[in-house]
């Protein structure tokens, strides 16, 4: 999740990873106006409550709010649009096999620039129930108060 060389987080979708299970992760490419993109520069985005859907062979962003371009005129995007991602068309086959199993989705977990291109990181992922919720919180919190003994 941290940044690579040439990589730059615009936005990271935190929740996702406390309310979901996340089994595989891919990378794709997403569709976009020139204004969005000069939004996505300002950090202007959120994908809470954001997912993945399949339809016609073909993978869309659905929910991911990009604000509009403050320096933007009338042409400025619709800021909850529905967007077109851009993978290879086996990683799509192999996505529709998995999604059409009971209880997967796709979860957007972040939108960064990498050599200037903007990119999603795209889980599939499976809903974690309210006993494997408590459970993670457990978990970090037993890993805080270990990590502050060790510094003590």
């Amino acid at each position: 999740m941290t940044d690579s060389p040439g990589e730059k987080n615009v936005t990271v979708n935190r929740k996702a990873r406390y309310e979901y299970e996340i089994l595989q992760v891919y990378e794709a490419g997403i569709v976009l106006q020139g204004t969005e993109v000069k939004a996505l520069r300002e950090g202007k985005a959120n994908l809470v409550d954001s997912y993945g859907l399949l339809k016609d062979n073909e993978i869309w962003l659905i929910g991911a709010h990009i604000s509009e371009y403050t320096q933007g005129n009338i042409n400025n995007h619709d800021p909850t649009r529905t967007r077109k991602l851009l993978m290879n068309r086996s990683e799509i086959r192999k996505l529709i096999g998995k999604v059409k199993e009971k209880g997967l989705t796709l979860v957007p977990l972040r939108i960064y620039f990498k050599k200037g291109r903007v990119k999603i990181e795209i889980a599939l992922a499976k809903g974690k129930k309210v006993h494997d919720k408590r459970e993670t919180i457990a978990k970090r919190d037993f890993n805080r108060d270990q990590e502050r003994k060790i510094k003590y």
